[in-house]
């Protein structure tokens, strides 16, 4: 079992709210009005932990393991939310999310794959760790962006958990993992030929909601992540560029292989999909 020794790694680098976030040094004339909507809006993102994890243990319920660290991912990331919405609280109240806001997000998603929702979780994780530090640089207020990067940190542990279970998943399902984890990684990792933002929030998820079947669809501003992403903090072509080699980088290391580029990870993709054995990147 990885749940133990997860715990065990988690639990010894958690950071405590109180202790750890340099509340004290606070700069009111560092935020502005707009900057602090975004935090309003990551705060009821963040939120949306609750009903992936119901959507987790259900979908996994052959696998108690698994269903174990869901226990430690959604305490880290309804702290998350928590952490965000302290600080409005202390600094500007107005802005607190409220029940309803937060109970908004909360539906239920289809049922899916577990082998292609633990890659589209990995991969958001990166996504989430970038967006986070390129949100800690944007930011000029002392609390904020020590509050990002604390939260970028911890997504790039989730991440790390998420690729324990990956690698446990190709020991024990072989290539029919292999192929899930190249279908979703040739999708997450080509953000750049698409209109939308790739992130398991920004994805459509319950056919019964649809079009409200999105977290963002159902935030105060369904609009806000592209603003945020493109205007505000500019989530650019060089950040983007980073997530992509990320994925690409842990995708070959998975696969005993080297990905340079998406389009080699989708022959990959080809190759497996056709049944031919001993698949490579490129020649």
């Amino acid at each position: 079992m990885l749940y133990p020794e997860l715990f065990k790694q988690l639990e010894a680098v958690r950071w405590d709210m109180g202790k750890d976030i340099p509340w004290d040094k606070f700069e009111a004339t560092k935020l502005s009005d707009d900057q602090a909507q975004t935090i309003k809006m990551n705060a009821i993102t963040e939120w949306a932990a609750l009903p992936a994890t119901e959507m987790f243990l259900r979908d996994n319920q052959d696998d108690s393991d698994f269903s174990a660290f869901m226990s430690i991912w959604f305490f880290e990331e309804q702290k998350h939310s928590l952490v965000l919405m302290e600080y409005l609280k202390r600094f500007r109240p107005d802005l607190v999310p409220t029940e309803e806001e937060l109970h908004a997000v909360r539906f239920e998603f289809d049922p899916a794959p577990p082998l292609e929702t633990l890659m589209l979780h990995f991969c958001g994780e990166i996504r989430l760790n970038h967006w986070y530090r390129c949100a800690a640089e944007w930011h000029s207020e002392p609390v904020i962006k020590q509050i990002y990067t604390t939260l970028s940190q911890d997504e790039a542990r989730h991440g790390g958990a998420y690729l324990r279970y990956m690698r446990r998943a190709i020991a024990k399902c072989g290539d029919e993992a292999r192929l899930a984890f190249a279908k979703v990684g040739v999708l997450m990792a080509s953000a750049r030929r698409t209109a939308q933002a790739l992130h398991p929030t920004n994805l459509h998820v319950s056919k019964a909601h649809f079009p409200r079947d999105t977290v963002q669809s159902r935030l105060p501003d369904p609009e806000w992540l592209e603003e945020w992403l493109d205007k505000q903090i500019k989530f650019d072509t060089s950040w983007e560029n980073k997530v992509v080699e990320r994925i690409l980088h842990n995708l070959g290391l998975l696969m005993g292989t080297g990905f340079k580029t998406v389009q080699e990870l989708n022959r990959y993709r080809k190759t497996l999909s056709t049944g031919s054995s001993n698949p490579v990147a490129s020649t």
